[in-house]
């Protein structure tokens, strides 16, 4: 018995785990445990949104009528400012190259020869800031406003010509601009030679002027028809908190939390935003195919080979996130608000 013993000692003593050993061993099966907890929360919670995702998709989808009206008015809404925008981009692209038409009318005096004008032209034609100089003779002058004007046979009683030399001048790229033109003419209004100069700017002002007033009433549109999306995204999540007032009311008193309960109505209206978008897009896309048969006419009238720009691809994800951020808030704000007023009696 004493061998078995001493025999038997030995295995004891190896197999033996230290306290040390033990602390560390919970420790790592602490850590595993923890872990697992981890992921299987992460999973969760992100199993509680897919299925919250998908059954406000059917909320949408089992009220058609009311759903599809609510969704042709958010698509009517976003529809409004991103068709005004391409407008406006089609118009700026229709007049991107109409700074090289900027044209300076230099008037000489009435004595000066076609001589004298030609050397002043090839004067102001070697100057840094001039791209291009036409002299206008006083004969070509009349042959144009006769040819143009329909008073041919009234012309005929006047005993001499009365126009004078007309200098063309053309400025550079660079000297086209509104700040470096103006100095440009004050400087060839100044020459002696010259009686009067004018610009063929003041229309491209006045354009641009317009643009401008019509990119600040996009935005100003734009902003009030996202008012009213919220407002109709949030009138909707109201009418549904109160179709399923019951439904709250018993998903409260076994204990779910308030962020449990609102997931289904985000959704929805965060579905009710981006298929609002979606209907935007469409109805962008079908307006301007409607209107390319009747632009790609009146183009051909100015020889030009012009035709209607669409909606870009990030313009499409612009008013896709446009849509479901809207109805996301709308939403927010609606079942923030109405939620509260819920409680179980």
């Amino acid at each position: 018995m004493a061998r078995q013993a001493t025999r038997r000692s030995p295995r004891r003593s190896a197999t033996r785990i230290t306290p040390s050993e033990r602390l560390s061993k919970r420790g790592a099966s602490t850590g595993t445990v923890r872990r697992l907890r981890g992921k299987g929360w992460l999973r969760g919670y992100f199993k509680g949104h897919f299925q919250a995702l998908f059954l406000s998709l059917g909320r949408v989808s089992r009220n058609p009528l009311s759903s599809l009206m609510t969704i042709a008015v958010i698509g009517i809404a976003l529809a409004l400012p991103a068709g005004l925008h391409v407008v406006l981009k089609n118009v700026q692209s229709v007049s991107a190259g109409w700074e090289d038409a900027v044209q300076i009318s230099l008037f000489l005096n009435q004595g000066i020869e076609a001589v004298e004008a030609t050397r002043i032209a090839k004067q102001i034609s070697a100057m840094s800031s001039i791209e291009e100089v036409v002299h206008v003779t006083p004969q070509q002058a009349l042959g144009e406003f006769r040819q143009y004007s329909g008073f041919g046979d009234a012309l005929e009683v006047l005993d001499e010509n009365p126009l004078p030399n007309v200098l063309l001048v053309r400025p550079t790229k660079e000297a086209s601009e509104p700040l470096q033109v103006e100095p440009l003419l004050h400087e060839l209004r100044n020459l002696p030679s010259v009686e009067m100069a004018q610009l063929d700017m003041e229309w491209l002002k006045r354009l641009y002027a317009i643009m401008a007033i019509g990119e600040r009433g996009v935005l100003v549109l734009a902003v009030l028809l996202a008012l009213a999306v919220l407002l109709i995204v949030g009138n909707t999540i109201r009418l549904a908190i109160q179709n399923h007032r019951d439904e709250i009311e018993v998903q409260k008193l076994i204990g779910a939390t308030d962020a449990f309960i609102q997931r289904p109505f985000l959704y929805s209206g965060l579905w009710q935003g981006v298929l609002g978008a979606v209907m935007a897009w469409l109805l962008v896309t079908l307006s301007l195919w409607l209107l390319h048969g009747p632009v790609q006419q009146l183009s051909l009238l100015y020889n030009s080979n012009f035709s209607l720009g669409s909606l870009q691809l990030v313009g499409v994800f612009a008013v896709l996130a446009a849509g479901g951020l809207l109805g996301l808030l709308g939403a927010w704000l609606a079942v923030g608000r109405h939620l509260r007023d819920i409680e179980p009696t």
